[in-house]
């Protein structure tokens, strides 16, 4: 079994600063979901709440395909 080392202290800023913002597009595009209506959605707000949580890439893409300009 491989033994685990600490982090670096170099790529301890930058993770951190990545978890936040994946954290944040999660949140963003969750509440946005809920409150958004369903004509202004691009296909199944079931789809897109499950895409969500898919890493940074489930948010992004909601954010850049899933919604409708008002």
């Amino acid at each position: 079994m491989a033994s685990s080392r600490p982090i670096p202290p170099a790529l301890r800023v930058p993770l951190a600063l990545l978890a936040v913002l994946q954290l944040t597009l999660f949140v963003l595009a969750r509440r946005d979901l809920r409150r958004r209506p369903d004509d202004q959605i691009r296909g199944s707000r079931r789809w897109w709440r499950r895409a969500t949580f898919l890493n940074t890439v489930g948010p992004a893409a909601y954010f850049a395909f899933g919604r409708r300009r008002a």
